[in-house]
């Protein structure tokens, strides 16, 4: 979901001009199915927090597929400017790996537009002292998300192992590195890798639904050096 660059200048042939606007407030739930290889994009917004950095992810899903021209159009720096911040990153286009999706959402939905592109804002990422540092792959990043997904048995998942046993499944692979990345190159994808010494990569058949619950807790996410992005598995 997250491994932030610094703001860099995009095309600047289109407006970036950003809104916002809020809606029903009050808790509600987001279920999402049939999500395996839809397209989204995300804006992530960096501003200091009561701890240091942190950064506002909005998101496209499941309001608009990201238009390639549209996307391609969008100016960081400019966003970045428009709504007073440190930096904004442009993070996509990536592809959903996890059958559904549940999201709850406590107080007033707040979404935005970035270059007439609809985003709802469904999480925040504790960044730390420096963005540099947050770019780097393999590195954990705290997410506030309330959400639960779910992979259903019989599908594969690819999943890395760190060296104090942890695992980490693919939640969404990237076009941004690689443009050419499709789903049926995650099995193979281990000898692209530039894993860390003690990391191990596999694609394995789930033989009952694999949960990743983080509704009461923080998530833990990391990106590989691709840019496709892991969550800390929280079920055997």
């Amino acid at each position: 979901m997250v491994a932030l660059t610094a703001a860099a200048c995009g095309s600047s042939s289109a407006s970036s001009t950003s809104t916002s606007s809020t809606a029903s407030t009050g808790t509600a739930h987001l279920v999402a199915g049939g999500v395996v290889g839809k397209r989204y994009c995300e804006v992530l917004l960096v501003h200091l927090g009561a701890g240091g950095l942190v950064a506002d992810v909005y998101n496209t899903y499941p309001l608009n597929a990201c238009p390639e021209a549209q996307w391609a159009a969008e100016d960081s720096a400019a966003i970045a400017k428009e709504n007073g911040m440190l930096a904004a990153k442009l993070n996509g286009p990536r592809f959903w790996l996890m059958n559904s999706i549940d999201h709850t959402r406590t107080g007033s939905q707040v979404v935005k537009s970035f270059g007439g592109m609809a985003m709802n804002m469904y999480a925040t990422v504790v960044i730390g002292t420096s963005i540099a540092a947050a770019q780097v792959p393999f590195t954990s990043h705290t997410v506030s998300r309330q959400a639960t997904f779910t992979f259903n048995a019989g599908r594969q998942v690819y999943e890395l192992t760190d060296p104090t046993g942890a695992v980490w499944v693919m939640q969404t692979y990237s076009q941004i590195t690689d443009p050419t990345l499709t789903q049926a190159d995650l099995p193979g994808l281990g000898s692209r890798l530039t894993l860390p010494a003690g990391w191990t990569y596999r694609a394995r058949t789930l033989t009952k639904p694999l949960v990743v619950a983080t509704t009461a807790n923080a998530a833990h996410v990391l990106q590989d050096n691709f840019e496709n992005s892991y969550s800390m598995e929280t079920s055997p």
